[in-house]
């Protein structure tokens, strides 16, 4: 397990390291400000959409996608393997789609992407190459995502398919970074656990993985089973890993979408260090804010049952109080509106409420990282 994550320019960060989503660039109602004075150290990015918004030669000619953006901290950039469940695996074409003749086909050459009425081919190789000319800290390598009801069948194709498009961008990836300066500080680069709820094929592609060899592994894949995160997973998935890297380079373990604060506090233990999820951004947009139990930052324990609990603003008993929405947190929402202020707010449509909120479910997600450190 490795110590500290290392950034391209040389520093370093302490682990665990929770990255929220900005898929396209951006964090939903924030500015790159905003997302700095949480506290948080860099966000997410997705290859896929980038690839489509921005471009190669724009991404290239800017020196990489943080100056293009305008971000000048940590980053890491997800393949686009969730886009091949989410787009391409949709239910209402998925059988024709898996066959190849669907509108958005997935064959072992990679997944063509039909939006708006135009195609968009999206191989190994074309991830591989637009992480590398995005120049971000952290890449992950395409990967067939396992929707959650896959059949055994579905499950063992997308391992096969997990492994082989693996194979091919662990090879683009050395071809890139033989060509770049010795000076450079390389990239993590980040293999994906597939296998869906079947034991045997997420040992097997444990083992196909470590065998090509990558600096990292994640969890693949959808990480509840029954409602519930799926914790026997995660812990087959640590245990498998360490035992066949044992020995070798320190081996980081991601966290891919585990975002519930709990299972985050479950995975750590587990020798997890980093993770991403949609949910505190989506959550807040949705009037689902995340409240310490504790009264001060101080005193906050998440090693504890029940650590946290929620305010939901369309709730008519909060406009009645007159309190922080948290005492536990510095937010700019909890240090300058009262619990029932913000109630009105929300009730009325504010247009700063999906930012407050965002803020401090954001920064709830800073405070957990700092006490996990501790």
């Amino acid at each position: 397990m490795q110590d500290k994550f290392r950034k391209l320019d040389g520093t370093t960060l302490e682990y665990p390291l929770f990255f929220p989503d900005a898929t396209r660039g951006e964090v939903r109602q924030l500015s790159f400000d905003d997302v700095k004075k949480v506290g948080l150290p860099g966000i997410l990015v997705n290859t896929f959409h980038l690839l489509r918004l921005v471009g190669t030669e724009k991404t290239v000619e800017a020196d990489g996608i943080r100056e293009y953006l305008g971000w000048d901290q940590a980053m890491i950039s997800d393949s686009g393997g969730f886009q091949v469940m989410s787009i391409a695996k949709k239910s209402f074409d998925y059988a024709q789609n898996l066959r190849g003749d669907g509108i958005n086909p997935v064959t072992d050459e990679g997944v063509t992407f039909t939006i708006d009425g135009v195609a968009h081919h999206f191989s190994p190789e074309d991830s591989i190459e637009y992480q590398m000319a995005m120049r971000t800290d952290l890449m992950v390598v395409l990967d067939d995502f396992t929707p959650p009801d896959a059949t055994y069948k579905e499950a063992e194709d997308s391992v096969r398919r997990t492994t082989l498009w693996a194979k091919r961008c662990r090879e683009e990836f050395d071809r890139i970074w033989a060509t770049r300066a010795d000076t450079e500080v390389r990239p993590y680069l980040i293999g994906v656990v597939q296998g869906a709820y079947f034991d045997d094929l997420r040992m097997r592609s444990i083992k196909e993985l470590t065998e090509i060899g990558f600096d990292g592994y994640g969890y693949g894949g959808w990480p509840m089973k029954d409602g519930k995160f799926d914790i026997v997973t995660a812990e087959l998935i640590a245990r498998e890993v360490n035992g066949r890297t044992r020995g070798s380079a320190p081996t980081l373990l991601y966290g891919l979408g585990i975002g519930k604060p709990d299972d985050i506090v479950k995975c750590t233990k587990l020798g997890y260090q980093i993770f991403d999820c949609v949910l505190p951004t989506r959550d807040a947009r949705h009037g689902r804010l995340y409240i310490y139990s504790d009264l001060s930052i101080d005193r906050i324990d998440v090693q504890k049952e029940n650590f946290y609990t929620y305010y939901n603003p369309r709730q008519a008993k909060h406009l009645e109080e007159k309190i922080p929405v948290s005492s536990a947190c510095d937010c700019e929402l909890c240090t300058t509106i009262t619990r029932a202020e913000f109630a009105m707010m929300w009730r009325a449509h504010d247009s700063r409420v999906l930012r407050l909120a965002t803020i401090h479910n954001l920064r709830f997600y800073a405070i957990l990282m700092e006490k996990l450190k501790q």
